[in-house]
């Protein structure tokens, strides 16, 4: 493993190490000179990153996903982790160990995927057992399902996270399912294994994590059931009312139309997977937003704009935080708006009557205000 990793960094040491390039704009300071605003990272985690000097030499040496050795420093700004470049070079791939760049899930894949094959083998229903089956053992969609993530960012943004994710969901499912009796656990796990396949095809995911072209266009869901029909093609007597239900639940596990689903959830095993996809991504969601920000100050993260909130640092709050350094930092639209003071009152005659006029008016006694007592009135009442 090379060191120090992003997560090994501290503020004010000066290191040399490696990272992989996920984001890169060139910017011009005030002077006109040009500065990097960067995103760097490794598997353990990404750091913002900037050069400010000697930029003009190196800033068209490398891009997004080169990787990249740099000499620099850990700074914290405005509470949050910034790492300034002093010096970089653009390496060779043959330099560097792929393993220490790319986030991956802490499980084995292999043994991942054996598990969901077991899931599967053992569903009652015959159609959608075979189904599933000849999903699974397409040899490039069982290659993409093993590593592919389950999103660019928001939740298990790591090699084989998606395959980790729908795991998840059927953990979930089992004993819910029991409880009330009436799920059907052949559709339930057909729609958990089947509502992100698309994913194997909308993200890139060689290198850092990216929409292909064709995510770009069409996004998972429609992929996820341009596959369905084409796989479908092979059971001419697939019952097409099993058929329906299963193209209903990827098309709603969104749960809202606003949030990206052609239709909402209209039976129990639909609206069961909206609501465990939800939560499983928002628990992953909430671990990640907490550990990215470990380098920071203070007790609650920066804005989740995913979660629409601060996510509290619970293990530093119980171990005794700063409380001082432990402000959140409150979403836009929450933010207190000071009014800031009056301009000095530019004069005219014009100007004073309508002022006159503006407060009379809501005051409903045009003789009691003079022009002069509404100078330094904030226009805006």
């Amino acid at each position: 493993m090379k060191s120090p990793a992003v997560r090994e960094l501290k503020p004010e040491e000066i290191v040399n190490s490696v990272f992989l390039v996920q984001s890169k704009e060139i910017r011009q300071k005030r002077t006109g000179e040009p500065f990097l605003s960067l995103s760097l990272s490794d598997k353990t985690g990404e750091i913002e990153a900037r050069m400010w000097d000697n930029v003009a030499e190196v800033m068209d040496t490398f891009g997004r996903d080169d990787f990249i050795k740099v000499r620099g420093q850990l700074q914290i700004y405005n509470t949050k982790p910034q790492f300034i470049v002093h010096k970089l070079r653009r390496m060779e791939d043959s330099e560097v160990d792929f393993a220490d760049f790319f986030p991956a899930s802490l499980r084995d894949p292999g043994q991942m995927w054996t598990e969901l094959r077991g899931i599967v083998s053992e569903i009652p229903n015959p159609h959608l057992r075979a189904l599933l089956n000849a999903f699974l053992d397409d040899p490039e969609i069982a290659v993409r399902y093993r590593v592919a993530p389950a999103a660019k960012s928001i939740h298990h943004a790591f090699r084989s996270g998606l395959l980790e994710h729908v795991l998840s969901l059927c953990g979930l499912a089992r004993p819910i399912a029991a409880h009330y009796g009436t799920v059907d656990w052949s559709l339930m796990v057909s729609g958990i294994v089947l509502h992100d396949i698309g994913k194997i095809y909308e993200l890139t995911y060689e290198r850092g994590f990216a929409y292909s072209t064709e995510g770009q266009l069409l996004g998972h869901i429609s992929i996820a059931m341009r596959m369905l029909s084409d796989k479908l093609r092979a059971f001419p007597d697939f019952p097409n009312g099993v058929r329906n239900l299963l193209e209903h639940m990827i098309l709603s596990h969104h749960g809202k139309l606003e949030f990206g689903s052609p239709k909402v959830p209209m039976f129990p095993e639909a609206l069961l997977l909206h609501y465990l996809d939800d939560m499983d991504s928002k628990m992953e969601c909430m671990r990640s937003t907490a550990d990215k920000g470990a380098m920071a100050e203070g007790l609650f993260t920066a804005w989740s704009p995913s979660l629409e909130r601060v996510v509290l640092r619970k293990d530093r709050y119980l171990a005794g935080g700063e409380v001082a350094a432990a402000q959140p930092a409150s979403a836009p639209e929450q933010r207190s708006h000071s009014v800031p003071s009056a301009p000095p009152a530019q004069h005219s005659l014009f100007g004073d009557k309508l002022r006159t006029a503006l407060v009379a008016a809501e005051t409903g006694n045009s003789h009691s205000i003079t022009p002069e007592r509404t100078q330094g009135r904030p226009e805006n009442g």
